[in-house]
């Protein structure tokens, strides 16, 4: 396409009066200078939509391209819901798209690499990849579903078999009709059942031995390491219209604009969670770490009413107003909780209470990165820590939660949300054995027999989600399967991120540790101590009496054992002065185990602080590192 041109300036014809044989003269020249002009404007006019070649030199190979076909952006071709008076039948409209063969209107641009959560659709399909998926695999997920959807040539067919939650199951409709819209009559024929309630059912243990050909494919929200279930984008990124939850386009936007309005300096420096802790009893536990006239452990936790929130118009639940906090606790209910999405992208740190459930992206996150992992079992030490380490490490600490709310806007926008619905299906129906057909007693669905007769809060929703075009680009690129040893290094990875910062978090320091340390420094009652991280806490190993020596200090370490010490140490300036300063050591032998010294290394920063009036530090790996010369070089 050519860019910049200007067009002909227009003539613009005067009103002069002309009188005598002046007229006819000048009429004829202007006939004259008109055509001559129309034919000079086609001559040149034809340059503007030819190719031309230029022989450069002698050279017949040396072309510039001058101009090729002109091509204009073509319109979106959009499909509006046809709601009118005429059309509250439910009918579907006759130009309700189910193909897209226009291929002059794609974008020929490369299509971008999917996010790498994608690699998991993989992972979920594994156990038909040998067998394929037959009839009578699919007729077996019956049993939980709550309805069987079917597409045949573009059409969307489904058979409900009972009530879900709220409307769990007309918006995962919904989104699946937006998908036909967005990439019209690009997915094959195919035939699944949904499961709308929360936990997966489809239990490993019970597809073993004989039984492991015949796993019924059953999709739903979520997954657990137990269960086998194909897990799909939950219902409320087209909108919880019960709740008041935009649909996730237009929210992402909103969540945005709030995290400009309070940067996370100026936030409240502790922990936020608002939710209804009565639908599980680890909420009901988190509700014990609440600040309270004797205990504060860096938490603000508040109890969401949702019937009396729908009765106040639900002024105080707005998602893009509760980024005001520098953390938010994520923690599931009765399992996984849609909730997450909505935190990540805060731009506050996600403090992630230790998940049992996964949807089809938060296998992408990383611990540490993304988040800071929290204990399960000891959630109020927890948060205490990550709090006061993310106050401590503010730079650190941002960097956590800018991370986390990139990551859900460039990664989690909708157009991933419906390529990784495009690419599961189409990968799924690869492996049907069968040929997907319309039961009797389904209905055929599109977006005027679900949305027409809604009612105000859901057609709203529906409306603002509503696909109006065909998409002008292709689907990103699908990744390949993770390898198995890169699965495992990645499990590993995440693994040893969450265990040191639990080591760390989770680690008390007993009394006792702290009263020895105040009598060697105020009474001297000590020469020296060693301790050791002993069932999640740090606590006394040895005591060293006043008159011990420092080669007695150095030989009470283990070979092959970590510890940290104080050591009282005494010497004489250049001055004469005579001085004490204690010193802190962190031993770590490299015969000791890994995990002991990812342990002690993410305890020790925490550990220190509680010992207030240590003058200098020493890493030592053999007795060589912290030499009776080393210490004296430090001290003085």
């Amino acid at each position: 396409m050519l860019r910049g041109y200007r067009f002909a300036r227009p003539f613009k014809f005067q009103g002069t009066s002309l009188k005598g044989s002046a007229p006819a003269a000048v009429a004829t020249n202007t006939i004259l200078f008109v055509g001559l002009f129309i034919v000079a404007s086609a001559i040149l006019s034809s340059f503007w939509v030819q190719t031309t070649n230029f022989q450069i030199g002698s050279s017949t190979n040396q072309t510039i391209v001058v101009s090729n076909k002109f091509k204009k952006t073509p319109k979106p071709v959009e499909f509006p819901l046809n709601c009118s008076i005429g059309n509250q039948t439910q009918t579907c409209p006759a130009n309700y798209p189910t193909t897209f063969s226009n291929t002059d209107e794609i974008d020929p641009s490369p299509n971008p690499l999917c996010p790498d959560y994608f690699r998991f659709i993989h992972q979920d399909l594994m156990p038909w990849k040998r067998t394929g998926i037959t009839r009578d695999m699919v007729e077996n997920a019956k049993k939980t579903a709550h309805f069987r959807l079917v597409i045949v040539k573009g059409k969307v067919y489904v058979e409900k078999y009972k009530q879900s939650i709220q409307t769990r199951d007309v918006f995962t409709i919904w989104g699946i009709l937006q998908l036909l819209r967005r990439y019209p009559g690009r997915l094959p024929d195919l035939e699944f059942m949904f499961d709308c309630d929360d936990q997966p059912v489809i239990r490993s243990r019970d597809y073993q031995g004989p039984n492991s050909t015949r796993v019924p494919p059953l999709f739903r929200y979520c997954g657990d390491r137990w269960t086998r279930d194909i897990v799909f984008p939950d219902w409320s990124f087209w909108g919880w219209n019960e709740i008041n939850i935009k649909p996730w386009e237009g929210l992402l936007k909103d969540v945005k604009k709030g995290n400009e309005r309070i940067k996370w300096m100026d936030r409240e420096p502790y922990a936020y969670w608002k939710g209804n802790p009565f639908v599980a009893d680890t909420r009901k536990d988190l509700l014990k770490c609440n600040v309270s006239g004797t205990q504060d452990w860096n938490a603000r936790l508040f109890i969401q009413d949702w019937i009396l929130e729908s009765q106040q118009g639900f002024k105080q639940s707005n998602v893009a107003d509760q980024c005001t906090h520098r953390y938010k606790i994520y923690i599931e209910g009765y399992a996984w909780s849609v909730s997450e999405k909505y935190i990540l992208a805060c731009d506050s740190v996600t403090l992630l209470i230790k998940p049992k459930y996964y949807d089809f992206f938060t296998r992408g996150l990383q611990p540490v990165h993304h988040y800071w992992p929290i204990r399960h079992e000891n959630k109020c030490r927890s948060i205490k820590f990550a709090v006061d380490w993310g106050n401590n490490h503010k730079q650190k600490a941002q960097a956590i939660g800018k991370a986390a709310s990139d990551f859900i806007q460039e990664e989690l926008k909708m157009d991933y949300v419906y390529d990784y619905m495009f690419h599961l299906l189409n990968e799924y129906a690869k492996l049907l054995r069968f040929e997907p057909r319309i039961p009797k007693g389904t209905t055929h669905l599109c977006s005027e027999s679900i949305a027409c007769p809604a009612n105000e809060s859901p057609k709203k929703s529906m409306t603002e989600s509503l696909v109006k075009s065909p998409s002008a680009t292709d689907p990103c690129t699908m990744p390949p399967p993770y390898e198995p040893r890169a699965l495992a290094k990645l499990y590993r990875r995440n693994i040893n991120s969450i265990t040191q910062a639990n080591a760390a978090s989770g680690m008390a320091v007993h009394d006792d540790c702290k009263l020895r340390f105040k009598e060697l420094k105020a009474k001297r009652s000590y020469r020296f101590i060693l301790f050791k991280i002993e069932q999640q806490q740090i606590v006394v190993d040895k005591l060293g009496e006043p008159n011990e020596s420092y080669d007695d200090f150095t030989s009470s370490f283990p070979a092959d054992e970590c510890r940290y010490a104080v050591y009282d140490f005494d010497f004489t300036t250049e001055e004469n002065c005579q001085k004490s300063k204690i010193f802190f050591i962190a031993w770590s032998p490299d015969s000791s185990k890994v995990r002991m010294k990812m342990v002690y290394a993410s305890s020790k920063d925490r550990f220190k602080r509680e010992l207030d009036g240590i003058s200098f530090e020493l890493q030592a790996t053999d007795p060589s590192e912290m030499s009776l010369d080393i210490v004296k070089g430090r001290a003085c």
